[in-house]
């Protein structure tokens, strides 16, 4: 079954699929972003490393700073991992949102009674939200930009929910920008699998998409600041297949369709690491402040 990108319902579609399949979640838990192994990288559990990356990206982007309660929206939850994080360890009022309906029916589900008063989810399309301007204290928002057709759009609506003076965590999957060099052929054959593979339209570049958010009528004012943790994140891409033979349970319990299910994902990380570790991908960080 293909999933190249076709339109935004392309997206959802393959995330309720990988949600319904429970493979990702059985074997990386409830957190289903990279992990954060340190500068330099040191070896670490790879669900630990995923609530390390949360922390470090809330110190960097200074969400930490923020009172307990202050609002904070999650653009592309997943099922809730890193939304329970910041609810449960930093006490935000979060609201998830995912294009998916089975993530968020997911995410809900996972939610403790207790926590569920202040991190909460909906399904939302990222380029089109259906929340009032400056609604939100901060806005946080992880590896979701390469399934956005309109980079743009996706950056104006971000500045759109943040208040004046709120703050901005973006984390993302960035291919090298065009001025750095063109592609060779290698490169070009690996790219195309990146997108096709994992309803992808297109990867912007750390420059590209701090250019966008710069350029966004809500944020012309807002100074972006990037980083590049491409060092740090690396290991989360063999330790996702590794994962499988630490926990075969996770995997064997599904039956002979849990295997079919993890051998077809591993092509794809395995070029993942590949691109990361030449510089052909990067993994950027960005961070700004609204005007008060």
């Amino acid at each position: 079954m293909s999933r190249a990108y076709t339109d935004s319902s392309s997206v959802a579609k393959a995330y309720d699929n990988w949600t319904n399949d429970a493979l990702l979640e059985r074997l990386w838990g409830d957190h289903i972003h990279l992990g954060h192994y340190g500068e330099p990288p040191q070896r670490r559990d790879f669900r630990q490393a995923k609530i390390d990356f949360v922390d470090a990206l809330v110190r960097w982007s200074g969400l930490d700073q923020l009172a307990p309660g202050s609002r904070l929206l999650d653009v592309g939850c997943g099922i809730g991992g890193s939304s329970r994080i910041l609810a449960a360890r930093y006490g935000f009022d979060v609201l998830g949102i995912s294009i998916s309906p089975a993530q968020i029916a997911r995410a809900q589900a996972l939610t403790p009674a207790e926590l569920a008063p202040r991190c909460r989810f909906a399904v939302m399309d990222a380029l089109n939200l259906e929340l009032p301007d400056g609604s939100f204290d901060a806005v946080w928002s992880v590896e979701a930009c390469p399934h956005m057709a309109d980079k743009q759009r996706y950056a104006d609506e971000l500045l759109r929910m943040l208040r004046p003076g709120g703050r901005l965590a973006v984390a993302d999957w960035n291919r090298r920008d065009p001025a750095a060099g063109a592609m060779g052929r290698r490169e070009r054959w690996v790219m195309r699998q990146l997108l096709d593979n994992w309803a992808h339209p297109e990867f912007a570049s750390i420059e590209g998409l701090s250019r966008n958010l710069q350029a966004s009528s809500q944020g012309a004012a807002i100074q972006i600041e990037t980083g590049d943790w491409s060092k740090a994140t690396l290991p989360s891409w063999i330790d996702s297949i590794l994962e499988g033979v630490r926990r075969p349970a996770a995997v064997l319990g599904l039956g002979p369709r849990g295997v079919i299910l993890g051998l077809r994902e591993i092509p794809t990380i395995l070029l993942m690491h590949w691109a990361f570790a030449s510089g052909l991908m990067r993994f950027g960080v960005f961070r700004g402040q609204k005007p008060a």
